[in-house]
């Protein structure tokens, strides 16, 4: 279970402290919603390690993650700009972080509408919904249990991001993933079968 415990953060020269307290269960599914600017991607940099709490905690099961440096927190956090690097390949970038086999990679690459010849192709090359969907990728596929998604559809079209909920909720399933979403869009709760949690 993730739980986050009266945890606060203020921005320099802001009068606005964020204040967060919710649990998110193992294994499930967490959608947060708010207008923009009310701390939902601080939030997930919080978790990550990113930025410092001013007060309160983050426990993973009984670890407590806001005592733990950013390298030792079981979490994959996919930005909004796809942290994808660009002086590697695609296939390079999709290697990062697990020994996964290359076949299984590429398998579930094509599922989100991709195409082998990306491999070989650079970052700059492809267009932004075609590095979302490499970034998704590589970010779910990663070891770490805990999975942070900022606006992971956000550049895929209708078809394809129906298609990218129903990979990502078929394999955090399979693979006992919890992940925790930034989302505007309603229809992500529904075909993710997610928990809603509203920052206010």
């Amino acid at each position: 279970m993730l739980r986050i415990n009266q945890l606060k953060f203020q921005y320099k020269k802001s009068a606005n402290l964020l204040s967060y307290h919710f649990s998110i269960n193992t294994g499930s599914i967490a959608i947060l919603q708010g207008i923009s600017g009310i701390g939902k991607t601080t939030l997930l940099h919080l978790i990550a390690g990113f930025l410092p709490a001013s007060q309160g905690e983050i426990y993973w099961h009984q670890q407590a993650l806001h005592r733990l440096p950013v390298e030792k927190r079981p979490v994959s956090l996919l930005f909004q700009q796809n942290n994808l690097f660009e002086h590697l390949t695609i296939a390079e970038n999709l290697q990062l972080g697990h020994k996964l086999p290359p076949t299984q990679i590429l398998a579930s690459l094509i599922h989100l509408g991709g195409d082998a010849r990306w491999l070989t192709a650079y970052p700059r090359q492809l267009s932004g919904g075609q590095q979302q969907r490499v970034a998704l990728v590589r970010t779910l596929m990663r070891p770490e249990p805990l999975v942070l998604l900022d606006e992971p559809f956000s550049e895929l079209d209708p078809q394809t991001r129906t298609n990218a909920r129903q990979w990502v909720a078929t394999y955090a399933h399979t693979h006992k993933k919890t992940l925790l979403l930034v989302s505007h869009d309603p229809q992500d709760i529904e075909q993710l079968d997610a928990q809603p949690i509203y920052i206010t």
